[in-house]
């Protein structure tokens, strides 16, 4: 399978990606949601800003899945992970207040991030809102590729 995150722009997180500065990216639910037990080791993620072409890809190298979280858990995990997740330490409490009452949370660990020749996704079919799309080839929703 194939995967499309769709970064919060103003979060600035796709250079931190290219950079390895974040080397895990985090998703965070009331509920089992895309890419929940839908994504493996070795697996390509495409990475755009909101409003952006894809830029980025990066390979699979684990993935961590949790369940049934509490206010302390999603501490614990972000006390864990947060560097490299990419969340600067005094960032780390706002991420944890918006966080907190989330039941599931899924890391996906990266590796080899490049920079791509820039290309247009069309959402049709996966909801105006889809965050993460999964997909067994991108290709089938490039615009320009």
């Amino acid at each position: 399978m194939e995967h499309l995150a769709i970064m919060k722009k103003s979060w600035g997180l796709t250079e931190k990606i290219l950079s390895g500065r974040k080397k895990i990216e985090s998703r965070w639910y009331l509920s089992k949601r895309s890419p929940w037990d839908r994504i493996s080791e070795g697996e390509t993620v495409y990475f755009k800003d909101s409003g952006e072409p894809v830029t980025i890809k990066a390979v699979v190298s684990k993935v961590l899945q949790f369940t049934d979280l509490t206010p302390v858990k999603v501490g614990e995990i972000l006390g864990k992970y947060g560097k490299e997740i990419g969340l600067d330490q005094e960032k780390i409490p706002d991420f944890f207040e918006r966080f907190k009452n989330k039941k599931y949370g899924i890391l996906v660990f990266l590796k080899n991030p490049v920079r791509i020749t820039p290309f247009e996704i069309d959402k049709t079919g996966f909801g105006l809102m889809s965050a993460w799309i999964t997909i067994d080839d991108i290709s089938k929703i490039c615009k320009n590729r």
